[in-house]
């Protein structure tokens, strides 16, 4: 892991779990609809949660990093949102830490490249190949390395995705073994490792979701 993001993940985790320390229920708001308040982050809702149960049934999580500047998130996720299905995702994360949610829950954006990763470079691609893919993954975009690609996400964006991941694996229970860096699943540019940080940091972070009601 970048040493820099390292040192900002541990500081962003132990404010995270000092934050959820004081959340009086997760479970309940990230299974809730509307446009809700979620302790601890800052969100811009261009799209509401809608009946859970008639959303699409996410199982993987899929970080991205795109190579846009500052200030870029805002401008990715409403064109995103006038054309859910172009090439973006659903949520994208400012270097402030805002996050934005662009597209209904029930629309799928084109993200990813098919899941063409079959070298076993990163993780057992036999469990990966062709099968974490738009259709059931859900993106999240982080903005900001641009122009120096190898820029790791700022504290802010880090803080605010141990947040943001934990909500979405409650949500549409997915856990933590189901979150991918984009790199690790397709392959990307070779000058750095695409969402690779973030996608570890998940998974270190180790969250179990609960159950949706009714399911098994």
């Amino acid at each position: 892991m970048n040493a820099r993001l390292f040192a900002t993940a541990l500081w962003a985790l132990a404010s995270s779990v000092s934050a959820s320390a004081q959340t009086p229920d997760l479970a309940a708001i990230a299974r809730s609809s509307g446009t809700p308040e979620i302790p601890g982050l800052k969100m811009v809702w261009l799209a509401p949660w809608g009946d859970l149960a008639k959303s699409h049934p996410w199982r993987n999580i899929i970080v991205h990093q795109t190579e846009g500047p500052a200030g870029s998130a805002r401008g990715g996720a409403q064109a995103q949102s006038k054309k859910a299905t172009r090439r973006g995702v659903t949520v994208w994360v400012e270097t402030d830490g805002t996050v934005y949610w662009s597209t209904a829950e029930t629309v799928i954006p084109t993200h990813g490249d098919g899941a063409n990763r079959n070298d076993n470079k990163y993780l057992d691609n036999t469990k990966t190949y062709r099968a974490v893919v738009k259709t059931n993954s859900i993106g999240v975009e982080f903005v900001g390395n641009y122009p120096d690609v190898v820029k790791p996400a700022t504290r802010e964006q880090a803080q605010a995705w141990l947040l943001l991941v934990r909500f979405l694996q409650e949500r549409y229970d997915i856990p933590a073994e189901n979150i991918y860096a984009h790199n690790w699943i397709d392959f990307k540019d070779r000058r750095y490792c695409e969402g690779c940080d973030l996608a570890s940091l998940a998974r270190k972070l180790a969250y179990a979701p609960g159950k949706r009601p009714g399911g098994e």
